[in-house]
């Protein structure tokens, strides 16, 4: 099994979730995180003052999948967010050793 991480702009969770939906995938857990990389921020003007605003908001979305499904569920997230502009994200790969669902105390595979 892998946990896929993936950072994304916030206007882009609508297209994600229709190209995960297509892949028939169940469940996904949805977080607002801020952050820079090369991005590195931008101003703002308020009131006449000009400032830095350092992170910038993003979507986290987790999403624990089978291994043979790990491929398939990186180019839906690639093809459905892409926008080809700084700040499209990253995708982030783990291992996952073991998933119980607390409910029924499903493990591994059928806890997906």
């Amino acid at each position: 099994m892998k946990k896929i991480e993936a950072i994304i702009k916030p206007f882009k969770l609508d297209d994600l979730k229709e190209a995960l939906g297509d892949l028939h995938i169940t469940g996904m857990t949805v977080s607002e995180v801020k952050g820079f990389g090369r991005q590195k921020g931008h101003t703002e003007i308020y009131r006449g003052a000009e400032y830095v605003v350092d992170f910038i908001p993003k979507i986290k979305v987790e999403i624990v999948v089978s291994e043979d499904l790990c491929d398939r569920v990186i180019k839906a997230i690639i093809s459905s967010v892409k926008t080809g502009k700084i700040g499209d994200g990253k995708i982030f790969v783990m291992p996952i050793e073991s998933v119980c669902r607390i409910r029924t105390g499903e493990r591994d595979r059928d806890a997906i």
